[in-house]
């Protein structure tokens, strides 16, 4: 989606169910809670702190992005607006929409970031280069 803007990207709240004596339980389905079919699923972890993951953009690839322990910070950019979600609780994810660039940085120590996926990995759906990013966003 070259026309996608980062005001397309959004917060969700998952569901949280809590019980007193035995904790919470998040529960995530597709046609649900997911705005996707989930077809690929995998997670950050041990990231050295002032590392950053990401820097690229995906063509055609939609992702729910949780902070599943500990807290980092998004930043997504649409080649004209930056917006940053810091990700800290395990009930909420951020909806990242095609045509959007992200950084992920400020990883706490334990963070782990769990990313929901509407595709399974295909090397073609990125963009590495955020100088390629801008000309894909112009429509070049």
């Amino acid at each position: 989606m070259k026309s996608s803007s980062v005001y397309d990207c959004t917060i969700v709240n998952l569901d949280k169910h809590h019980s007193n004596r035995l904790g919470n339980i998040t529960v995530v389905e597709n046609g649900k809670t997911v705005p996707f079919d989930v077809k690929r699923c995998y997670y950050l972890y041990d990231v050295p702190g002032g590392e950053s993951r990401g820097a690229h953009a995906h063509k055609e690839l939609s992702q729910l992005i949780v902070a599943v322990s500990g807290s980092f910070t998004v930043t997504l950019d649409d080649g004209n607006v930056k917006r940053s979600f810091i990700l800290n609780r395990p009930y909420q994810a951020l909806y990242v929409v095609p045509g959007i660039w992200r950084d992920l940085d400020d990883f706490s120590s334990g963070s782990v970031c769990l990313v929901l996926a509407s595709e399974v990995y295909q090397k073609e759906d990125y963009i590495r280069d955020y100088q390629e990013y801008l000309k894909f966003k112009k429509g070049e």
